[in-house]
């Protein structure tokens, strides 16, 4: 992840929105695609007032939301996960925060890492107006901060449908911890938000 003069301890370093939705009852969802859902859904399992993670599939029809086809990279399906989190505890503006800082490089253009194609790629599916708009104001004080050296590629989307993905896909970091690629690219992200977030953790 490409940081201008980045610090070792992110959490303080990395800006806060300048705007924010206000708490509200009933929890409030938001759909993320950072690359590969394991990785994103492991990150957010991990923090305090997040309720629930699913992974799954944005973009495309239902006729293509199945892992097989969406690796094709032709579906218009994007890995996500679906966060539903207590607005009281945490706020979208710092769900914002975590998925620009720890979860996923969001200046990368459909992939992360070796994870390449338009199914891998950054993208924010808003439920309403106030994500719309909190989502590209974050992303333009963001990219005018400069908080990173390349612009920030994060599509901003109004949600159509999401579809759950298979049930192996789910809890695959934590159900995992010793596969190769869970090892190699998601945990380096958990150690990031355990190191620089640990006020924003669930009680361990």
């Amino acid at each position: 992840m490409n940081f201008t003069n980045e610090k070792k301890n992110i959490g303080k370093e990395f800006p806060e929105p300048l705007y924010d939705i206000q708490p509200s009852d009933g929890l409030q969802v938001v759909i993320l695609g950072g690359g590969c859902f394991w990785c994103v859904e492991q990150i957010f399992d991990e923090v305090y007032g997040v309720e629930s993670v699913v992974s799954g599939y944005s973009g495309g029809s239902s006729d293509t939301a199945n892992y097989e086809s969406v690796c094709r990279g032709n579906t218009k399906h994007i890995e996500v996960v679906k966060i539903e989190f207590d607005s009281n505890k945490i706020t979208f503006g710092t769900i914002l925060k975590l998925f620009f800082s720890v979860a996923h490089d969001p200046t990368q253009v459909e992939r992360q890492g070796a994870d390449i194609g338009p199914q891998y790629s950054s993208v924010i599916f808003c439920t309403d107006k106030q994500q719309f708009d909190v989502s590209n104001q974050y992303i333009n004080f963001l990219n005018e901060s400069k908080v990173f050296t390349d612009p920030i590629v994060t599509k901003v989307i109004n949600l159509k449908d999401f579809f759950e993905a298979e049930s192996y896909h789910q809890k695959y970091a934590k159900k995992n911890p010793t596969q190769p690629y869970i090892l190699g690219v998601s945990l380096p992200k958990l150690q990031k938000l355990l190191s620089s977030f640990p006020t924003l953790l669930k009680p361990r």
